[in-house]
């Protein structure tokens, strides 16, 4: 297989048995351009565009109890046109990777250890962090936004190239949160970001050219812990969720998350370019939700889908010890018990309704973004290993009929997040494919899957081996071809 090893990052994370740090988390340390892959069946020739995956992929031995969400970012790329697909894989040189490799050292504690054993000031909403913009991706204004999962600079790069930019120049002294917003129709993106000094959250809108316009305080009681949003045709929806870093232990530098059963979950609505004074405040059933979902207005109603949490603070996993043990339990779907919920919240009367879409557990979705902030029939979710943070199966969900269809990655095989890429000239909503990494632990692999849309338990079209076998990660993005070249021609 044609590949070319373009980089070798020098590393000193030694011998390790860390749980997420061996078996399918391996690290990589290779950069790669491949080209002319081995393919298993026939890459589409109606598919344009790139399918990036953001992973945490440590270089240096952690200081204290390593956690997955420390790792240094690593953006896996696949190309596709005109049913040829090439692949790209870059570490993301922010600052904090840079001055590591610099040291030949970790000089960044991480989320599960105290502030004070960093050995220089951080990133985040902890300040002591190293941004390692590992969380999330997102492609907007024809290049790729990657994020951290604490609040951090943004880093652009190249979606094809994966040519660094370095920090994005518009995010505000607070950061911008892990999960940013693009909504295709208008080119605007939407973020927030949080802290420990008030207003403890602020929101914010960037526009298609790539400019800030729009930055404004959401008052919070407090230090709050939200990692999403949403956003609708008219309206951006911001979370206030009970679970939130202990206030006693907050002046003695101990970052201690707590779920405060007795308080409700709070959501603020507001117009895309609204003001404080124009937040509508609701309050539902008090949960912790990872991810929402699509978010779109029903007459005097907005509807918004997440993944509700049953039990946001569970018991630590038996096997490893209280504090590995904790960390896995909070990396386990079936211990926090995540499964898809809605939201109706009443511009009018102010009323809620809540309840359950689906009571498996479920998390990490998907949908085709063409109908982001509108009213949608499909969504993508995945499953994941018991005790584990890997993702085992897509569940397609039908919301006009209720039904669900399901794909299977199979034994030893684990997935990625898997974006909707639409199918060039697609008139229906799943008319298109899923696009994900595969690792398969058996055969010592991984691969690109394209999933027919319409019909998933189907299994893929294709399969494309990648150069090396990859490490898992968290979330991924799909951006067309076509808007990526007329936001770089600037049109």
């Amino acid at each position: 297989m044609p590949a070319t090893l373009v980089n070798r990052i020098a590393s000193t994370l030694g011998e390790t048995d860390h749980p997420y740090m061996t078996g399918a988390w391996t690290p990589n340390f290779d950069e790669y351009d491949a080209t002319d892959l081995a393919v298993v069946g026939e890459i589409p020739k109606d598919l344009d565009g790139v399918y990036v995956r953001n992973t945490e992929n440590p270089v240096h031995a952690p200081i204290g109890l390593y956690h997955p969400f420390d790792g240094d970012g690593m953006l896996h790329a696949m190309a596709f046109r005109d049913g040829r697909a090439s692949y790209r894989n870059r570490f993301v040189r922010t600052k904090g990777f840079e001055a590591e490799q610099a040291a030949g050292e970790a000089l960044w504690a991480g989320l599960a250890e105290h502030p004070a054993k960093s050995k220089r000031p951080g990133w985040g909403a902890q300040g002591s962090l190293k941004d390692s913009s590992s969380t999330d991706v997102v492609v907007h204004a024809g290049q790729i936004l990657s994020t951290f999962y604490q609040c951090g600079e943004g880093y652009r790069l190249d979606p094809y190239s994966l040519e660094q930019h370095g920090s994005e120049s518009w995010v505000p002294a607070e950061g911008v949160s892990a999960h940013c917003k693009v909504d295709e129709a208008t080119g605007e993106l939407m973020f927030f970001n949080y802290s420990k000094r008030a207003p403890y959250m602020h929101y914010g809108v960037v526009g298609a050219d790539n400019r800030l316009k729009h930055y404004v305080p959401i008052p919070l009681p407090g230090p709050r812990l939200p990692h999403d949003m949403a956003f609708t045709e008219h309206y951006s929806i911001l979370a206030d969720l009970p679970l939130f870093w202990d206030p006693d232990l907050l002046p003695k530098g101990y970052h201690a998350a707590r779920f405060y059963r007795d308080l409700p979950t709070r959501f603020a609505i507001l117009p895309r370019f609204g003001q404080p004074e124009d937040i509508r405040w609701f309050e539902a059933r008090p949960c912790f939700v990872l991810h929402w979902m699509n978010a779109y207005e029903d007459c005097d109603e907005i509807v918004l889908d997440g993944y509700f949490q049953e039990d946001p603070q569970p018991p630590p996993l038996e096997g490893f010890g209280p504090r590995l043990g904790q960390m896995m339990a909070y990396l386990d779907e079936h211990s926090m018990k995540p499964k898809l919920y809605r939201w109706r919240f009443n511009l009018k009367t102010g009323a809620v309704r809540e309840g359950l879409l689906d009571d498996r557990v479920l998390e990490f979705g998907s949908f085709n973004q063409r109908t982001a902030g509108k009213k949608g029939r499909y969504l993508y979710s995945t499953t994941a290993k018991p005790g584990w943070f890997l993702f085992t199966a897509i569940v397609k969900h039908d919301l006009e009929t209720g039904g669900s269809a399901t794909y299977d990655f199979g034994p030893g095989r684990y997935g990625s997040e898997a974006p909707f890429a639409p199918r060039l000239g697609a008139t229906d909503e799943d008319d298109g494919y899923l696009v994900s990494f595969v690792t398969d632990m058996g055969a010592d692999l991984s691969e690109c899957v394209l999933i027919d849309a319409r019909d998933i338990a189907a299994g893929p079209v294709c399969r494309i081996r990648l150069p090396q076998r990859i490490s898992s990660g968290t979330h991924a993005t799909w951006a067309s071809g076509e808007a990526i070249r007329r936001a770089q021609a600037g049109l």
